[in-house]
C-alpha cells in the first residue's frame, strides 16, 4: 500500500503562475456580454437562456474549504445571471456565511476542458472536499489551476470559457422557469444575481451545454457513470450492499433498487435508514430492497417479477424526509414522505385470481364514475399491478375507499389521470407515477390492497402549492429538428416517450 499511498499526492489540484489557456481572450467590466455566448434556451416555457453545464467554483469564507458543483444559471442580461443553487448544496452554505458577514461573494463558472471536470462537479461528495481530488485520483495527475483575473478563485488552466464575478447577499430576482430532469418545469424562485465582472475563453473555445427534460435524455449518462464509481463509497455506510441501480425513469432520486446480504431480520429496513442518511441518497424517495440471490437489477424482466411475487403490505416502511428541491409531489418544500420496500423475503404463498381488464373497468366504473380505464401488468405474479386512469373529480383516497372491496382479487391499484398518460406506456406510467407521489400522504394500505395516488394534485388533496406543467417536447419543437437534420423522424419513437 505504501506506494499506492505515495502516488496520492499527485491528486492534489496545483495552483500555477501566471495565466491559462482559458484566459487568451479577455472581456472585463463594461466590455462584458453574456449574449455572446451561445446560451441555450431549450424549452418553450423557459424563463430565458440557461447554461447548464457550468462548473460553479466558489470558496467558504476564510478560504479554507474549496468547492466543485454544478448549478444551472439563466441569463438575465448582458452581464447578471440567476444562481440556481439549492439550499442543501456546499457553495449554498457558503453564501450563508457571507450573507451573514454581508460580505460579497466570488464565484468562477468555468465551461468546458476536460470531461472529467463536468462530471467531477456533479460528485456527491461530502462536504468539505474538494471535487477536483476525483480529477486528481483518476488520472493520477493534479489538477492545474490558475487565478482568475478578477476573483479569488483557481480554476483548470485548460477550460474553454470562464465567467467571473461577484453575489451581492442583499439582491435577489426571480429565477426559472426551466424545464428540468425530472421532467417538469421547476416553478420561479428568488435566487441570488451574480454580476459578472470577466468574460475570458480560449482562442477556439467550445461551448458546453446539455438538454434535460423528460427521460430518457442527457444526464442519465452521467448517472450511470456515478452510480458505479460510488458503489464503494455506499457500501462504507452499508458494508452488506452488493449492489443498486438507478432506472432512468425514475430520474435517480425518485426511485432506486437495492441488493443485499440479508443478515438478520430487520436488515433491509435497517438499510433504508441507512439510505436516507447517506449524503445525495437523502433525497432518494422511493426504495425497493431485494436478497443476494435477486436477479440484476437492470434486468427488469425479471427483477419486477421478483420484486411483485414479494410484495406485501407488511414489508412497507413509509416515513418522512428531506426532498431534493426539485421535488414538486410533497405538501411543503424540500420535506416529504418516503417510502422502501423490503422484498428480500421469500415469495408470497397466494396468488390472485385474475380477470380481464374489461371485466375489472366494469367492475370499478359500477362503484365509481370517475373511473375511465384499467390495463393490468405483470398478470403472472402473486401481485399484478392495476394501473387506473381517472377523470379527477374527488381526492383518490375518496375512490380508493369506494373501490377497494369490490369482487376481484386486486393487490396493488396505481391511479393516474385519464389526459397525458397511455395506459400502455409502462416507461412513461412509471415516470409519472415516481413524479407524482408524496408517500405519507398518496400511498393508501389495508391489510390486503395498497392504493397509490399518481395523479396530479390540487385542491382535492389539500395541496396548496402549484403544480409544474410537464416538460412537452411540442410539434413545433420536433419540425423544427426534423427541418435541421438534428433527428429523422420516428413514429415509434415519438409515442413511447410522449413527445
Amino acid at each position: 500500500m505504501l506506494g499506492e499511498l505515495f502516488n496520492l499526492k499527485n491528486i492534489f489540484p496545483k495552483r500555477l503562475k501566471g495565466e491559462g489557456a482559458c484566459q487568451e481572450v479577455k472581456f472585463l467590466e463594461d466590455d462584458v456580454d453574456l449574449s455572446t455566448l451561445p446560451i441555450l434556451t431549450t424549452w418553450e416555457e423557459d424563463g430565458g437562456p440557461f447554461i447548464t453545464m457550468g462548473q460553479v467554483y466558489t470558496q467558504s469564507l476564510d478560504g479554507e474549504l474549496q468547492n466543485l458543483g454544478m448549478y444551472r444559471l439563466q441569463m438575465y442580461d448582458k452581464q447578471h445571471l440567476g444562481m440556481h443553487w439549492q439550499i442543501h448544496k456546499d457553495a449554498s452554505h457558503f453564501f450563508d456565511q457571507y450573507q451573514r458577514e454581508g460580505k460579497k461573494m466570488p464565484v468562477s463558472i468555468a465551461i468546458g476542458g476536460n470531461p472529467l471536470y463536468t462530471w467531477a462537479a456533479t460528485a456527491p461528495l461530502p462536504y468539505g472536499v474538494n471535487e477536483l481530488l476525483l480529477y486528481g485520483l483518476i488520472t493520477k495527475k493534479p489538477a492545474r489551476l490558475v487565478k482568475s483575473l478578477t476573483t479569488s478563485l483557481y480554476i483548470p488552466e485548460d477550460v474553454d470559457y470562464v465567467i467571473e464575478g461577484w453575489l451581492d447577499p442583499s439582491e435577489v430576482k426571480i429565477e426559472g422557469p426551466f424545464g428540468d430532469h425530472t421532467g417538469y418545469y421547476t416553478l420561479e424562485e428568488p435566487y441570488p444575481v451574480l454580476k459578472v465582472s470577466a468574460i475570458t475563453h480560449k482562442k477556439r473555445p467550445v461551448f458546453l451545454a446539455t438538454v434535460v427534460g423528460k427521460p430518457p435524455l442527457e444526464d442519465k449518462y452521467m448517472g450511470w457513470p456515478t452510480e458505479r464509481i460510488f458503489l464503494p463509497l455506499l457500501k462504507t455506510t452499508a458494508s452488506d450492499l452488493i449492489d443498486y441501480h438507478m432506472p432512468e425513469n425514475g430520474v435517480f432520486h425518485n426511485l432506486i433498487t437495492a441488493k443485499m446480504k440479508v443478515m438478520y431480520k430487520g436488515h433491509a429496513k435497517q438499510f433504508m435508514h441507512a439510505f436516507w442518511g447517506a449524503g445525495q441518497m437523502s433525497f432518494v424517495k422511493h426504495a425497493i430492497f431485494v436478497g443476494e440471490e435477486a436477479p440484476k437489477l437492470n434486468n427488469y424482466n425479471s427483477i419486477v417479477p421478483y420484486i411483485l411475487d414479494r410484495f406485501h403490505p407488511s414489508r412497507l416502511l413509509i416515513t418522512e424526509g428531506i426532498t431534493d428541491a426539485l421535488d414538486h409531489s410533497s405538501p411543503e418544500a424540500l420535506v416529504g414522505g418516503k417510502m422502501g420496500l423490503d422484498c428480500t423475503g421469500k415469495p408470497m404463498t397466494e396468488a390472485p385470481v385474475v380477470i380481464n381488464d374489461d371485466a375489472l373497468l366494469t367492475l370499478l366504473q359500477t362503484e365509481d364514475d370517475s373511473i375511465r380505464g384499467v390495463r393490468q401488468y405483470m398478470r403472472h405474479t402473486r401481485n399484478p399491478v392495476i394501473v387506473v386512469s381517472v377523470n379527477k373529480k374527488s381526492s383518490m383516497k375518496a375512490v380508493f375507499e369506494n373501490v377497494k372491496d369490490i369482487d376481484a382479487d386486486m393487490r396493488l391499484l396505481v391511479f393516474v389521470d385519464e389526459e397525458k398518460n397511455d395506459l400502455d406506456n409502462a416507461y412513461m406510467l412509471v415516470w409519472r407515477v415516481v413524479n407524482n407521489i408524496d408517500a405519507l400522504r398518496d400511498i393508501y394500505v389495508t391489510d390486503s390492497v395498497i392504493g397509490i395516488d399518481g395523479t396530479n394534485k390540487n385542491s382535492f388533496d389539500a395541496y396548496e402549492r402549484e403544480w409544474p406543467g410537464d416538460v412537452e417536447c411540442t410539434q413545433s419543437v420536433l419540425k423544427s429538428l426534423y427541418k435541421r437534420g438534428i433527428i429523422e423522424k420516428n413514429d415509434a419513437v415519438e409515442h413511447k416517450f410522449q413527445l
